[in-house]
Order: C-alpha cells, then sequence, then structure tokens
C-alpha cells in the first residue's frame, strides 16, 4: 500500500510510532453508511499502525468545517486531520475556502505531489480538485478529494510515508514535537 516516492526508504529495524488521526468526511449526501471514502480512509490508517482518533461526517458547510477542525485541535486528542470530500470546482465544494484561513503554516508541496500522483491515475481530470493542506495549531491538516480513488491515492502515495516515523530522510512525525516552537 505505501508506494514510497523517489529516494524514500523505511527503516524496518525502527518501531512506528502511532499517530492520532481525525477524519472529517464533507459531504451534503453521504451519511455514516454511505460515506465510502472516509471508511477506505480509516481502514488504511488504522491498517498502517496509526489511532483512528476520530471520525464523522459534515455538511459541505464552511461553519461546520471549521468548528470540526476547531473542536478536535482544542481536545488535544488529534495530531493530524485529514478531511475527504469538498476539494472540487462546483458551488458547494468549500473545503479549501474553510480550511486555508486557518492555516498557520500552507504545505504547497502537498498539493504539487498529490497532483502529480493523481494525474497517473486520472489524468487532466486532477485539474477538479484543490487538495491541500497545512498546519492549525501544531496539527496536521490535508484535505482530500471524497472519491476512493483520490483517498487511496492521497494515503497510499503520499500521505502515509510522511506519517511512517521509519520514512526516510525524513518524515512529518519527527517535526510534530517542535510545530509549535517560538
Amino acid at each position: 500500500m505505501n508506494a514510497l516516492a523517489p529516494g524514500g526508504h523505511i527503516d524496518q529495524s525502527a518501531q512506528i510510532v502511532p499517530v492520532r488521526i481525525a477524519v472529517l468526511s464533507v459531504s451534503d449526501t453521504r451519511d455514516e453508511e454511505t460515506d465510502t471514502s472516509g471508511h477506505v480512509l480509516a481502514k488504511r490508517i488504522t491498517d498502517a499502525g496509526h489511532q483512528l482518533a476520530a471520525k464523522t461526517i459534515v455538511k459541505d458547510d464552511v461553519q461546520q468545517i471549521r468548528g470540526q477542525i476547531r473542536a478536535w485541535i482544542a481536545s488535544g486528542d488529534v495530531d493530524v486531520i485529514i478531511t475527504t470530500g469538498g476539494t472540487g470546482i462546483t458551488g458547494r465544494d468549500v473545503t479549501p475556502e474553510a480550511v486555508e484561513p486557518m492555516f498557520d503554516k500552507k504545505i504547497d508541496g502537498f498539493s504539487v505531489v498529490f497532483h502529480l500522483v493523481s494525474y497517473q491515475s486520472v489524468g487532466l481530470s486532477t485539474l477538479q480538485s484543490r487538495a491541500t493542506a497545512g498546519l492549525i495549531g501544531g496539527v496536521f491538516v490535508f484535505c482530500l478529494p471524497g472519491s476512493n480513488g483520490a483517498v487511496k491515492d492521497g494515503w497510499d502515495k503520499v500521505i502515509s510515508a510522511q506519517l511512517d516515523s521509519r520514512h526516510g530522510p525524513c518524515n512529518m512525525v519527527e517535526l510534530m514535537p517542535r510545530l509549535l516552537e517560538k
């Protein structure tokens, strides 16, 4: 499942450091039963040895998205939040509008790498995604499209390696203790 980028490696002699990850599905039409991309992501998170700290669904609504993210960050119980859905270009797709103004720092490279990976799967249709990532209050936030394929590509080929403490030459887990440094 974990397709490493060129130059990346996993130190098999080391133990993985589990990360607490919350999944936020953004959709006007999905419920817990029909939220397939949220279920795909949750399974991959636990299969990778991480803790699924929380999983919920909110409507395509800026205030609902921001409210849930703020609540999880304030709880201190999550290290990473991954959203699925709402990153497209239709009128109801508002996840980037909700999340990007909250970023303390934007992780520009995530969108670039995600689109490179996505292009290999869906070609120029990747242009319709506004996948984004950043830091909010010392928590990594990744916003993925809501399709199962995009979630698989985003997790399997980008996010999972950076959330694997054994990944070299560097990873985001080793940065977590320093994210709130002044």
